[in-house]
């Protein structure tokens, strides 16, 4: 059988940025039956995540992700439909998901690597699967519940970095149902802004690109920050967390303005911030959802819930 997949061209090096070119679509051939335990799946959707940068680095930095080899075919999370059965699990017709899913059109897995989705769960937006109802919500409810110490009632602002990417506007909604009574996004565009105060229910939305953004910030919350969901690192979060109470939580989700960069994950404070952090008694660890998975389902259901509700509104 005649496929269409997506394979790794070139390596863009550790401090260059990607480029299209780093990629390259072929034509490849997969056989035409399957094995004992085996299913051949029809891709639907695929997620691309700030994480596979590191994936296309020779060394990813991480010793829980692997990275993409030359010429091979590049996977993460994925969708699709199964169109043969060979195991005992799965029928022609069912959905499936999986966190190893290769970029390609069709492709032959095995069967114990598959989960059943239930599209009703996401009233049929079987994207919702990698997105809000999968790794990308898990991350923003987990974190928040396991590094943000939010308590209802207790009167917490929330900024969050990033806040109009895939996790950070979750993320925003989801320290709002946790009990954060002021929520505040930083991101690039007005366009952007808007969607979190109007759509996403922000308080506020700050364009770093425009104006001051301390000044904003301090305007924004005055009663300074308590929760900080820090999804980009860089001069952003250094300016987030000069404004950071004590005892204050900071929920260290991602640092994309290092992505492009030789650095250690997490990137080191700079040492004013690094000073400023330790004097106020301002947590910062890095979480990983996966080291939560006994929570996955528990969680998967709620954020599910959430959105049959319309508490938790997506974009994709």
């Amino acid at each position: 059988m005649i496929i269409q997949r997506v394979v790794l061209n070139s390596r863009p090096g550790k401090n260059g940025v990607p480029v299209a070119e780093n990629f390259r679509l072929e034509q490849s051939t997969i056989a035409d039956t399957i094995q004992a335990g085996q299913v051949r799946v029809k891709t639907l959707y695929l997620s691309v995540d700030p994480y596979m940068r590191c994936r296309m680095n020779e060394d990813t930095g991480s010793d829980y992700l692997q990275p993409w080899q030359l010429s091979e075919v590049a996977d993460g999370g994925g969708v699709g439909v199964v169109e043969e059965s060979k195991h005992d699990n799965f029928v022609k017709g069912d959905f499936v998901t999986s966190f190893t899913w290769p970029w390609q059109t069709v492709a032959i897995l095995d069967g114990s690597l598959l989960q059943k989705l239930v599209p009703q769960l996401v009233n049929g937006r079987l994207s919702y699967f990698l997105g809000a109802a999968g790794i990308t919500g898990l991350t923003a409810l987990l974190g928040i519940r396991e590094k943000g110490h939010v308590a209802a009632c207790a009167n917490q602002t929330m900024v969050v970095s990033g806040a109009a990417g895939a996790c950070g506007s979750l993320a925003g909604q989801i320290g709002r149902l946790e009990g954060c009574s002021r929520v505040v996004g930083i991101a690039g565009t007005d366009e952007k802004c808007s969607i979190l105060v109007q759509e996403m229910g922000f308080d506020a939305a700050i364009n770093y690109k425009k104006g001051d953004v301390a000044k904003q910030l301090r305007e924004l919350c005055p009663g300074g920050v308590d929760v900080y969901f820090d999804n980009v690192g860089g001069d952003i979060s250094d300016t987030v967390i000069s404004q950071m109470n004590q005892n204050s939580h900071i929920i260290l989700c991602g640092q994309i303005s290092q992505y492009n960069k030789d650095v250690p994950y997490p990137p080191p404070l700079p040492p004013d911030t690094e000073k400023i952090q330790k004097e106020r008694n301002i947590t910062r660890e890095r979480f990983l959802v996966l080291n939560y998975m006994d929570k996955q389902e528990a969680c998967v259901l709620q954020l599910c819930q959430w959105i049959q509700e319309g508490k938790l509104k997506v974009r994709t």
